[in-house]
């Protein structure tokens, strides 16, 4: 089984509503993105998927959060831009580009520091 990944960013704010310290407050992060595939086989080429197609599918779904104020953005708006919230939304937007695709995703990790993040797989 062969388990590749890119790495993207996107610069947004956010808040935490019910949230009782300084994360209540609006604030900003440059959040980093690793998006993982797997696949049990490679290609003709020898690849297991195109990084430079996965790295395309995955900037056109951050498009929509880079520089907003995330709890405006659906359906954070809604459910609250915690990096848990993020990080499966990001996956269900990813995930619908390869339903006909011989590869899985795996799981999508949101870093909103260089020491804490999360990683979310269904």
């Amino acid at each position: 089984m062969y388990q590749l990944f890119v790495e993207e960013h996107f610069d947004a704010a956010h808040y935490l509503p019910n949230y009782h310290g300084k994360c209540e407050k609006l604030h900003g992060h440059r959040f980093k993105v690793v998006a993982r595939l797997e696949a049990a086989k490679l290609d003709e080429t020898g690849l297991a998927y195109d990084f430079a197609q996965l790295k395309q599918h995955l900037r056109e779904v951050l498009a929509r959060f880079d520089h907003t104020c995330l709890n405006d953005v659906p359906p954070l708006d809604k459910i609250g831009p915690s990096s848990e919230n993020i990080a499966a939304t990001i996956y269900d937007a990813l995930q619908a580009r390869f339903s006909r695709s011989p590869v899985k995703l795996v799981n999508v990790e949101v870093w909103e520091s260089p020491t804490t993040g999360v990683a979310y797989s269904p």
